[in-house]
């Protein structure tokens, strides 16, 4: 029985082996984030429906909810796509002021036609996470589901993460890590010297940057979680509907030729067990938290925040814990 992203997800708990990832900073690993925005643009109609992994993600990055206690009135939902993380967080936080944003004009489109008609409280932007239109101190939590994989430079998003959270905020969030798609770069480069698969980043480096970027007490976890296919065929046109389409910068400019593309069918056979092809997702979850003092680590100046908004803070805090 065919699988795929439409299909059932089995989770492997066991640490499987790496292969090589090469150096995210390097030129040929840089997303060009306007084709990034054109790839989910086109993807946007049929997003939903293509999506399983993602939502599946985004439903066990809510069990973190179960373990600390919030009670936010400002949320960002950051890549939020077609709107299912929102969703599920008005569920939770039914008083509290939303925006989602996606640097894609598309999935922000099919969100609003999803959304609730009389909440006032929903706001859509258009914004690239590196350079976000909020002022500093404006969110009590912000939730990113997969979205940190396609940003070149998370010093400068989780730099601006921490100016938009307030002191005491929370971000929360999943990304994909280096064993993603092994399997499918491990046949690429078998076939041609080009980029095809994304260079994913480490979990220790997410946390190091976080810390470095003033976000504090970092909790971060992973987990496998291994597709299944028929043919090869089917996951890269689960990737196209997705809008997971290769961006990076040292993909081939031309077309693929249909021989590539048929070695990189028969490579993958390699892998078939139990009359299934495998596909690998290195699932991160992580949170980390702004201090209620901000101690910047890089020239040990401390933030002064004013003693009544201390009060106001820790009485939310005390509140989301009742």
């Amino acid at each position: 029985m065919s699988c795929g992203m439409a299909g059932a997800v089995s989770v492997c708990l066991n640490q499987l082996t790496s292969l090589p990832v090469p150096d995210s900073n390097r030129s040929g690993y840089a997303i060009d984030r306007r084709n990034v925005a054109a790839s989910f643009d086109g993807a946007a109609k049929n997003y939903d429906a293509a999506s399983l992994l993602q939502k599946t993600v985004a439903d066990r990055l809510f069990e973190t909810f179960d373990l600390i206690k919030i009670n936010p009135t400002s949320i960002l939902d950051l890549g939020s796509g077609t709107g299912y993380g929102t969703k599920k967080l008005r569920q939770r936080f039914k008083k509290a002021q939303y925006y989602q944003s996606d640097i894609s004009e598309e999935m922000l489109a099919v969100a609003k036609k999803q959304s609730p008609l009389f909440f006032s409280n929903d706001h859509f932007v258009c914004a690239d996470a590196a350079q976000m239109p909020f002022g500093e101190n404006q969110h009590d939590l912000v939730f990113s589901n997969l979205m940190l994989q396609w940003c070149n430079d998370l010093e400068t998003v989780f730099s601006e993460l921490g100016r938009m959270l307030k002191p005491g905020g929370v971000f929360i969030f999943t990304s994909f890590g280096p064993d993603t798609l092994k399997e499918l770069r491990e046949c690429w480069q078998q076939v041609d010297d080009y980029v095809h698969v994304n260079a994913f980043v480490d979990m220790h480096d997410i946390g190091d940057s976080l810390i470095r970027n003033g976000l504090g007490a970092p909790v971060l976890s992973v987990e496998h979680i291994v597709l299944t296919y028929d043919e090869c065929k089917q996951l890269l046109r689960d990737l196209k509907n997705i809008g997971a389409h290769n961006v990076n910068a040292g993909r081939r400019k031309t077309l693929t030729g249909r021989q590539r593309l048929h070695k990189v069918v028969a490579h993958y056979e390699k892998f078939r067990v139990n009359n299934t092809l495998p596909a690998t997702y290195e699932v991160i979850y992580g949170h980390a938290w702004r201090p209620l003092q901000d101690q910047d680590s890089r020239t040990g100046a401390s933030q002064t925040i004013p003693l009544d908004q201390l009060k106001q803070d820790l009485k939310a805090r005390k509140s989301g814990a009742s």
